[in-house]
């Protein structure tokens, strides 16, 4: 495979507490991304005041990219922010997310045509954030307190490469806080579904369209490592609404959103 240009989007909202140790951890790679860019869900100012104190020393380019604060409008930012992405490869990852220093790495090294890559996630518990926060903590290992699902944290490539091939199937693991795919198959079913407000199924949705168009996943295990740090769960009050429209990709083997990426696309022609 030849070189990868790399654009690593973070989706945030009003957290620039977290956001600055997922920072943090990206800047430390053993492989920076070609660029990073901050996917903000309307924010306030401190969110941007942390980002523009970040871009005075971040080892690759660092850009915000901001809506307006009107509800959960994660796809639409998304859409936004990979529109404007100069990579031809897109890795996501959310601004709750910590990542080992192979993060970037690992996916990286696991790029194929037509296929999409998804990892897990160690979770950090609620009763460890006060420690986290003051320390700054982007730094764990399998014996590392405050974290669980700590089988997560090993991290054996070679090992995840042999057991996890390529396939055909929805897996129940894939999470939009650890993916990436080519930036040409994201737009060849027109990005997220903007119709898909509120928390839930944007990603898998996604990911239908992107299999029904032809490409497989394949899942990081051993590797690609990210540490979740605990919060309240959002609202699912919308769950209902965009469960019915990922069943609805299913059925018809949908490989096109009428209310997605080509929006912002246009705009810069």
């Amino acid at each position: 495979m030849d070189k990868v240009n790399v654009s690593l989007i973070i989706t945030t909202y009003n957290w620039p507490k977290a956001l600055e140790l997922v920072l943090l951890s990206i800047s430390k790679q053993n492989v920076l991304p070609y660029e990073v860019l901050v996917a903000d869900d309307g924010s306030t100012e401190d969110t941007l005041q942390l980002v523009r104190k970040f871009q005075e020393n971040f080892p690759v380019p660092l850009i915000h990219i901001w809506h307006e604060d009107d509800g959960f409008r994660r796809s639409a930012v998304l859409n936004l922010a990979i529109s404007k992405a100069k990579g031809d490869y897109i890795m996501q990852l959310d601004g709750d997310c910590i990542v080992h220093k192979n993060f970037v790495g690992d996916h990286v090294g696991s790029v194929e045509k037509n296929t999409y890559l998804y990892g897990s996630r160690v979770n950090i518990q609620e009763s460890f954030l006060e420690t986290l926060f003051d320390q700054k903590r982007i730094g764990f290992s399998f014996f590392s307190k405050g974290i669980k699902k700590r089988g997560r944290t090993i991290h054996l490539p070679f090992f995840g490469r042999i057991l996890y091939k390529k396939n055909n199937e929805l897996s129940r693991k894939l999470r939009g806080c650890n993916l990436s795919y080519w930036k040409a198959d994201f737009i060849a079913v027109n990005g997220y579904n903007e119709d898909m407000t509120g928390w839930g199924r944007e990603d898998s949705e996604l990911i239908i369209r992107m299999m029904n168009k032809g490409v497989a996943g394949k899942r990081l295990k051993y590797q690609a490592i990210i540490y979740h740090i605990w919060h309240k769960e959002s609202s699912k009050q919308k769950l209902t609404i965009n469960d019915a429209i990922q069943k609805d990709a299913i059925k018809n083997k949908t490989v096109w959103c009428d209310n997605g990426v080509n929006k912002y696309l246009s705009e810069k022609n």
